[in-house]
C-alpha cells in the first residue's frame, strides 16, 4: 500500500482553494492602504501578497500530513509563489506576482507539449490512476490542455498588463479557475467514448 491517505472531499477542497480565496479577501480589505515597513513603504497588495504565501504553505503542509503526498503540479505552483511572492516583496513591484501566473499556466504548456512532440500525454502519468482512459483519449486531452494553458498564459499576460489591479485579482481568483473548469469538464464529456469500462476488460 502507498503512503496516501484519504480526506474528506469538501476538506481537501478548502485547503486548495482557501489560500487564493484568503488572498482576495484580505486584498480587499488592504488594497485603498499602504504600510512603512522598515523605512519602505509597501502597497495593500504587495503586503496582500506576503501575507498569503504562508498561507498557502501552510495549507499544502496540511494536506500533506493528512493525505501523505503532493503532486508535482502543487509542489511546482508552491515553488513559483513563493519564488514570485518574494521577488514582488524584494523588489516591492507587484508585476513580479502577476507574472507568476503566466509562467505557470506557460509552463505547463510547454511541458505538455514537449511529451506531444515524443508521441507522449505526460497528463496521463498524472491523472491515468484516477481516469482510465485509452492512449487515443489522452493523446486528445493532451493537445487540448496544452492548448488551454496557452491561452490562459497570453490572457494573464493581457489582463495584467492593461487593465487594473483590482480586475486581475478578481480574474485571477475566479475567471481563471473557472474558464480551466469549465473547459476540463467540457472535454471529460467529449471524450467519453475513450473511457476505458472495467466492465469489458
Amino acid at each position: 500500500m502507498s503512503g496516501k491517505k484519504e480526506i474528506n472531499p469538501f476538506l481537501k477542497q478548502a485547503l486548495e482553494l482557501g489560500p487564493p480565496l484568503a488572498f482576495f479577501f484580505i486584498y480587499l480589505r488592504l488594497r485603498d492602504d499602504s504600510f512603512l515597513i522598515g523605512g519602505i513603504e509597501y502597497s495593500g497588495f504587495i503586503v496582500a501578497t506576503i501575507i498569503f504565501v504562508p498561507l498557502m504553505l501552510a495549507a499544502m503542509g496540511i494536506l500533506w500530513v493528512l493525505t501523505g503526498k503532493l503532486s508535482r503540479m502543487q509542489i511546482f505552483t508552491a515553488f513559483m509563489v513563493i519564488f514570485f511572492g518574494g521577488l514582488t516583496a524584494w523588489f516591492n513591484d507587484e508585476r513580479f506576482f502577476k507574472m507568476k501566473t503566466t509562467l505557470v499556466y506557460g509552463f505547463f504548456s510547454v511541458i505538455l507539449g514537449i511529451g506531444l512532440l515524443q508521441g507522449k500525454s505526460y497528463l496521463a502519468y498524472v491523472l491515468e490512476d484516477m481516469l482510465p482512459m485509452r492512449h487515443e483519449g489522452w493523446m486528445i486531452l493532451t493537445r487540448r490542455l496544452c492548448g488551454c494553458f496557452a491561452v490562459l498564459a497570453v490572457a494573464n499576460e493581457f489582463v495584467w498588463r492593461t487593465m487594473s489591479t483590482d480586475l486581475w485579482v478578481k480574474i485571477e481568483t475566479f475567471a481563471f479557475p473557472i474558464a480551466l473548469m469549465a473547459f476540463l469538464m467540457l472535454q471529460f464529456s467529449l471524450l467519453q467514448r475513450y473511457m476505458d469500462d472495467p466492465d469489458h476488460q
